[in-house]
């Protein structure tokens, strides 16, 4: 990995790439210190804040929601929009024929998901504006320097600053992904995971437990191993092509694999599952002030029935993550193209007849390797939530949680897809004839 990072250092396009992206996280990190106007700071510091909404949005902010910083929505409502989008495809026609127009339709899709976050984090501001201003007067703290309202200029600006924001980090991200190296959505993801870090380690060092420590860091050491190579999983399926004549030549056919990766959807799955999650809470935390009864007490069942440690909330975390791990590796890979593909090009699988024979085969295959990729991503994200909970490991619930199976997956999978790429251009620099 040193190596593979001096040498890309040594090209000078990559070399700008990697500067561009360092570049585009500091001006991240830095807006994330900007807060909104009119909010009562020391009312954040002093209050606790801390429950599930704004801990699910923690992962994509990196905290700065209990900040209010203009970024503190992060990335949820491009989540959410692209969640919209990807579900809209496999019930809308037009859409789904859009989608299979190659680049031009997913530029298209791409744009109506950036439209669709637009007011969805103009909701979603509203909604955390609201519940804070609640949340805040209930413990007898004022949270803003004028009342939260529709009727002020105020309110409206904050509304904006949050939507801005979001839209903001969307744009920063795509610049990553288009200028840069890797996909720029998790880039900022996790620079806002990593961001935490300090104070996580400064939490923990208040009351340390060095035996606990080390058992969590084992544990985490583990963790990341089995990550990574689970993630490096391939299931190789022999193709093999028949001899072909064009023309008056006869082109020798050969063999080689098609390879299926164990967990095709990456932390996409996880990142699905924490918005579904966070969906019904933000709709819940909106109508904890209700005047009317009925409806505060669903609002307040919901809230308390997905608490983030509570049972009911890790096993639908456990169950989103494993059929959002099936949904996106059937988007991702499609038994069908790839069979009616290897048919046009003269390859077969031995044994296996073309056509619908090929495509039953290769579904079947992805169906066993993908139940045990989205269960280990699945286990991974929900196992450090779980020894979080548990007595033992009492006085490491704020490391087990800030720093737990999501985070890690998200953290080590940027890192091993970065690595890769940087590995992948480099490589090209060793083939006769590349333009430098």
């Amino acid at each position: 990995m040193l190596e593979s990072m001096l040498n890309a250092f040594r090209a000078p396009d990559i070399r700008r790439r990697l500067l561009f992206v360092a570049l585009i996280l500091i001006v991240y990190r830095a807006l994330a210190h900007v807060l909104i106007p009119g909010i009562n700071t020391q009312s954040l510091t002093t209050s606790g804040t801390d429950n599930s909404v704004f801990g699910l949005l923690s992962l994509f902010s990196g905290g700065d929601v209990r900040r209010m910083s203009i970024v503190g929505l992060g990335l949820n409502p491009y989540i959410n929009a692209t969640i919209i989008m990807q579900i809209l495809q496999t019930t809308i026609p037009s859409l789904q024929a859009l989608s299979r127009e190659g680049e031009y339709g997913r530029n298209k899709i791409t744009s109506y998901s950036r439209w669709l976050s637009v007011p969805l984090a103009a909701l979603q501001a509203y909604g955390i504006l609201a519940f804070l201003q609640v949340d805040l007067h209930n413990q007898g703290i004022t949270a803003y320097t004028t009342p939260f309202s529709f009727e002020t200029y105020e309110s409206w600006t904050q509304i904006i600053a949050l939507t801005t924001g979001s839209i903001v980090l969307m744009w920063l991200g795509e610049l990553i992904t288009e200028k840069g190296i890797g996909n720029g959505i998790s880039f900022i993801i996790f620079a806002g995971i990593v961001s935490r870090v300090p104070a996580t380690v400064g939490t923990f060092l208040t009351s340390p437990d060095w035996l606990e420590l080390i058992v969590f860091g084992l544990v985490g050491i583990l963790i990341i191993f089995v990550i990574i190579f689970v993630q490096e999983g391939q299931r190789r399926i022999p193709i093999q092509y028949a001899n072909r004549v064009r023309g008056h030549r006869i082109y020798q056919g050969g063999s080689t694999f098609l390879p299926l990766r164990v967990n095709m959807s990456g932390v996409i799955p996880i990142i699905f599952a924490i918005s579904i999650l966070l969906f019904p809470l933000q709709i819940a935390t909106y109508f904890q002030a209700s005047s009317v009864g009925w409806v505060k007490d669903i609002s307040n069942g919901i809230t308390f029935w997905l608490n983030t440690r509570g049972a009911l909330y890790l096993s639908l975390y456990f169950l989103l993550t494993l059929g959002f791990g099936f949904f996106y590796t059937f988007i991702v890979f499609k038994p069908d193209e790839t069979a009616n593909n290897l048919r046009k090009s003269g390859g077969f699988i031995p044994g296996i007849r073309p056509g619908q024979p090929t495509e039953d085969y290769l579904r079947r295959v992805a169906f066993r390797i993908t139940l045990a990729g989205a269960a280990f991503i699945a286990i991974i994200a929900v196992l450090p939530m779980l020894l979080a909970a548990l007595p033992m490991f009492g006085n490491l619930n704020a490391v087990g949680v800030g720093l737990g199976g999501t985070s890690i997956l998200i953290v080590v999978s940027v890192v091993v897809e970065t690595m890769k790429q940087l590995e992948a251009q480099l490589m090209m620099r060793s083939y006769e004839g590349f333009i430098r």
